[in-house]
Order: C-alpha cells, then structure tokens, then sequence
C-alpha cells in the first residue's frame, strides 16, 4: 500500500487570512485520505499550515468462500439482512458471487444509515427491493428492525473485530438471526512510514494502536502527541504505555477534528 502524499497547501492571494499560530508542524492520521476536498482535516490543514499526512493503519481482508462454508451459513435461507457499513456490503455480496448465490427479489436489506442504504444501488435494483435504513445510530436501526420483527429470519454479516451491541440486542429481543463474519480486519504494512517523526498522531481505533506496534516494536513516544477517538481507542493508548494528549468525543470537542483544532490554537497562544 503507497502512502496518501501529503495536503498541498494553495497559493497564498492578498484576499487569504493569515495563518494561525500553531508550534505543531506535522501530524498523521491513521486513516485513508478523504475523498471530499471539504474534509475538516484540510481545513485544518490549511488553517494552521501544517503538513496533514493520512496513512491507513487497518484494512479490511474478506474471508473467502471456501472457508465461509465451514460455518454452513445458506445464504438464501434469509428473508433479512442488516447491514452497519460499506464494507459489508461489499464483501456480503463478493460471497454471493463467489458461492454463486443470488438473494431473493423479496429479501428485506436494514441499513445504519442513508449512505449506507444507497450504496446497496452498486449490487440490487435498489427500487424493486424493500431497503430500510436508520439515521446513523444504532438505536435507530434497532427500532426500526423491532417493526419487522416477526415472521423474518435476520443475516448479520460483519468483520472479526466488531461490537457485540447489534447481537446483544437480537438475542435479547428474540429475534431469529446468525451472525456472519465475512471480512477481518488486519494491520497495514506501515514499512513506507519508516521513522515515524510526526508533532501528532492520531488512532481510531484500538486496532491502529496495535498496528504501530506489530510494525514498529520498539516504538517510542517521545515528544509525539498521541489523539485518540473513542474510550476503547484511548485506552488502548494507555494500556500500550503511551500517553493520551488528546481526546475525543469530550463535551467541548465532538470530533476529532475539532479536538485538534482546539489543541492547534492553544498551542499557537504558549
């Protein structure tokens, strides 16, 4: 995997702002690059002139076809399935594909969210199916999956590493489903990032954190910041000796974006 090249800042005109202060000069995030040129993390970027560098540390390995028929999961013995992401979908229907299984015109499709519902238009006649979706959280999407309930048999298809909230709640409402682990989730080849000089880096997740570690053992923190989203992601940070300097979400930053903005401009005032 090549590493995302670093924001390129514009030329500057006499209608720009003056750049704001800020000691940091350089900071990773250990996620793709975003695609949307309105990403905050530009913004950022641009605001403070810093070198903003996107590095995935994690990435999504499907589980082939062969070994899913060990769990002898038929597909086509569901009237539901639910999917929490992109990468679901994409590796649910690779299975298909590759078991050469095709879903029922009346199979019902639960999705977390709009974005994600929509992108089931990349394998289904999207109109002639019966699509649901939530708002983004999961209890929304438990809700919505409680009207639909009865007479439906659910699929769950997610990665090895994924939260037990979604099977939790079936198992206690009495619904009928399997859980169907069709993609794993593995460390990058971090080998390009070589020495790892940044003012900040930034985790999402407690499998970024163990990534830094499978590809970098003797790691040492030093004068890096380390930000983490999330309470798993932080104390993952924590419990791997490092000290957490930014956080989030907390009351006064929501975002990760917003908590590096926060902490960018208290360092401009020292």
């Amino acid at each position: 995997m090549i590493a995302s090249e670093p924001f390129t800042m514009k030329k500057a005109n006499s209608k720009v702002k003056p750049k704001a202060k800020s000691k940091v000069k350089s900071i990773l995030i250990s996620q793709p690059k975003p695609e949307s040129e309105r990403s905050p993390y530009f913004d950022l970027a641009s605001k403070f002139n810093v070198r903003m560098d996107f590095f995935p540390f994690i990435r999504v390995e499907g589980i082939h076809g062969k070994d899913f028929r060990k769990d002898k999961i038929v597909l086509t013995d569901y009237s539901a399935v639910i999917f929490n992401s992109r990468n679901a979908i994409d590796h649910f229907f690779r299975i298909c594909e590759e078991l050469r299984t095709r879903m029922q015109q009346d199979t019902k499709y639960f999705c977390i969210s709009e974005a994600v519902a929509l992108y089931l238009q990349k394998y289904i006649l999207y109109r002639k199916r019966k699509v649901f979706y939530g708002n983004g959280t999961e209890r929304e999407l438990e809700n919505l999956l409680l009207k639909h309930k009865d007479g439906e048999r659910f699929l769950f298809p997610c990665s090895d590493v994924h939260k037990e909230g979604m099977c939790l709640f079936l198992e206690e409402k009495g619904f009928a489903f399997d859980k169907a682990v069709i993609y794993k989730t593995v460390s990058s080849d971090l080998s390009e990032l070589k020495k790892l000089k940044y003012d900040i880096m930034v985790f999402f997740s407690p499998l970024g954190v163990k990534s830094l570690f499978e590809n970098f053992p003797k790691f040492k923190q030093g004068n890096t910041k380390i930000a983490a989203l999330g309470k798993a992601t932080a104390k993952a940070v924590q419990d791997a000796g490092m000290k957490l300097n930014i956080e989030a979400p907390v009351p006064e930053a929501p975002s990760m974006a917003t908590a590096l903005e926060n902490y960018l401009v208290t360092t401009g005032k020292k």
